[in-house]
């Protein structure tokens, strides 16, 4: 800020070229998003120096984007909510040799996948005992990850807890390198949809945190999220917790009506009504999806009403539901990583997901919570399943 140094004034110039008028309480709002003050005499005198003062903002976004070795990737970006990226990314880590891996590991390329077609594939029993398998192991991998969840700690520290823990359990985190994706999970915080890249960003007492897990072991994919409170402060903010146990409330709903003969279109319309009920939204771009040898075959479950889904559950099925649930409008857009997915409006969103497996009564929730897993809901529920297919209600330790 310039001083009038003659007249020992201490009211701000003008910045404009030429201008000797005081300035006024107008400043340049890019300078103010990088934290530098610019004080201008009135809107016109701003404008006609726009094209010299703009030159002084590149070296300002280069020197607020570096400290101590992290940087702010998409400094000019207009972000919608608080969540920043803080690169540098942590190398992309590796899967011992012995381990085998879906077919997108080396080339990127979901090769298999993009062939699937529209073919609903039916488990036989080997195959339903493969899926058992990856899916309770892909819970003991959230649970263990979850463990961790805590103010301080860095989402690229989850990602390192996860990878080593898919290893020791001989599994091939599934999307490591699926379609490139750099991570061996995705952490969503806030304001972020889904498939956010762990980073070096540090999660805050009152932040809220998907963690989605998938694995590959023994031919056969799983896929299970769940978002988490981070500190107390997260769980006394009254919207924070309407947004995270609607949409646990809304994926435990429409788990009510798999059974053979339900149309898959049904799930919709449960979800948002829910949604609706509790002064939230559905947001409808992302949806569930077969899950088996392949990591996301047909069909595509929806997760809004007046939906036109083809098709209904048969013994054999698996699928994923995981409706993403926002407190604001229903709309999103991505990050210039073109991974990370967030709303238009910053307002914060939350999601659970489970692998579900059509029985010949009903449904087992391949990827149910233990007794032990950690982030009880607020209200002291929880919803467990197994091979019986009912559904049940039990306290979860915290």
């Amino acid at each position: 800020m310039s001083i009038k140094a003659l007249t020992g004034s201490t009211k701000a110039i003008c910045l404009g070229v030429g201008c000797e008028n005081d300035a006024g309480a107008l400043q340049c709002p890019i300078c103010l998003k990088l934290g530098k003050e610019s004080f201008f005499c009135s809107h016109p005198c701003f404008t006609k120096n726009w094209s010299q003062h703009r030159a002084v903002h590149k070296p300002a976004e280069q020197s607020s984007q570096i400290q101590n070795g992290f940087y702010n990737p998409f400094p000019t970006y207009r972000f919608t909510g608080t969540v920043r990226p803080v690169y540098p990314l942590s190398p992309q880590r590796t899967v011992p040799s012995s381990i085998k891996p879906p077919d997108w590991a080396e080339t990127g390329i979901p090769v298999g996948e993009r062939r699937y077609g529209n073919n609903w594939s039916i488990l036989d029993t080997k195959g339903q005992e493969a899926m058992r398998k990856v899916c309770r192991l892909s819970r003991e991998v959230l649970d263990i990850v979850a463990m961790e969840i805590r103010p301080g700690v860095t989402t690229d520290y989850l990602d390192e807890v996860c990878h080593q823990a898919c290893i020791e359990r001989d599994a091939y985190p599934s999307p490591l390198n699926y379609n490139y994706f750099p991570k061996s999970l995705c952490t969503s915080p806030n304001e972020v949809v889904c498939h956010g890249i762990p980073d070096n960003r540090i999660l805050l007492d009152s932040d809220i945190l998907n963690v989605d897990i998938s694995l590959y072991h023994g031919g056969y994919h799983a896929d299970v999220n769940e978002t988490y409170y981070v500190g107390d402060r997260a769980r006394a903010d009254p919207d924070s917790v309407r947004v995270v146990e609607t949409a646990r409330e809304c994926l435990d709903a429409a788990i009510k009506l798999v059974k053979p003969g339900t149309p898959i279109r049904e799930f919709g319309k449960v979800i948002e009504r829910h949604a609706i009920s509790k002064n939230c939204s559905v947001v409808a771009t992302w949806g569930g999806h077969g899950i088996g040898t392949e990591f996301h075959p047909t069909p595509w479950i929806p997760h809004y009403a007046k939906n036109k889904a083809a098709g209904v559950c048969r013994p054999g099925m698996t699928f994923t539901i995981e409706p993403i649930i926002t407190l604001g409008k229903p709309h999103e857009k991505y990050w210039p990583d073109e991974w990370t997915n967030v709303t238009v409006d910053g307002k914060r969103t939350a999601q659970f997901e489970h692998t579900l497996l059509v029985t010949k009564t009903g449904v087992e929730i391949l990827t149910a919570r233990t007794l032990n897993s950690p982030g009880v809901p607020i209200s002291g529920l929880v919803v467990t399943g197994g091979p019986d297919g009912k559904l049940k209600d039990s306290s979860a330790a915290a």
